[in-house]
């Protein structure tokens, strides 16, 4: 099978694990439906190669681990985690379960999820201060979803954004990247017409990357409206 990671970057990505991750990040992987079910999103056109790129990614560090788990309703984890798109990413530390990828991470979002995994590790961030301060004051839940496509060099600015406000407000933030061309009937939905596209609670969108502190003013904005 040919592999996804070029070898040199296997031994950057090696080197860097091993330099920056402090504690265990577990990737759970939902890359195939145990039933036929026909539901927009869960045809999972991607999910063979997502799960060969999440357990090259894994082999790569012994803090990475891996689950793999089929889609079925009636799977807990699959409510608990909110699963209703595949292939789905979710990458859990302590008490963080609110990052999420929907589609293959590949082109730019790649880096995306190497350095999310790298936060989820330490369970820091490198948000302002500005804006860690209004993140962690939310106590209302919020729901992130950034629309990317893997050529889209300002898509990671925003995933990395959303995804490091759900390390700083576990309780209350959930944030998904979603790899666009793979949800059409999402794209339809919200009429996005370029990205990132980001949208929050269904109720606050917009487009570009925003910094960190205006972005966390749009979730004030989502949470007021």
């Amino acid at each position: 099978m040919r592999q996804l990671i070029p070898e040199q970057d296997k031994e950057f990505l090696k080197a860097k694990f091993a330099d920056e991750l402090e504690n265990e990040v577990t990737v759970v992987a939902f890359t195939e439906k145990a039933e036929n079910l026909e539901l927009p999103g869960l045809e999972c056109e991607f999910c063979k190669e997502t799960a060969q790129l999440i357990d090259e990614v894994a082999e790569l560090s012994d803090l990475i681990k891996v689950e793999h788990r089929e889609y079925t309703p009636s799977d807990e984890m699959v409510a608990k985690l909110g699963i209703d798109k595949l292939p789905a990413i979710i990458l859990m530390g302590d008490n963080i379960k609110g990052i999420r990828y929907f589609g293959i991470p590949g082109g730019f979002e790649f880096s995306s999820l190497i350095e999310d995994i790298v936060d989820v590790s330490k369970n820091v961030t490198d948000l302002s201060n500005e804006a860690k301060e209004k993140v962690r004051g939310i106590d209302q839940d919020v729901h992130i979803q950034v629309f990317v496509t893997p050529t889209c060099p300002y898509c990671p600015s925003a995933v990395r954004i959303a995804h490091q406000m759900a390390i700083e407000n576990p309780e209350h933030i959930m944030a998904d990247a979603i790899e666009a061309t793979e949800f059409p009937h999402l794209v339809s939905k919200y009429d996005i017409s370029a990205v990132p596209t980001v949208v929050i609670n269904d109720k606050v969108q917009f487009e570009g990357a925003l910094p960190d502190y205006e972005f966390a003013e749009k979730i004030a904005e989502a949470l007021s409206a």
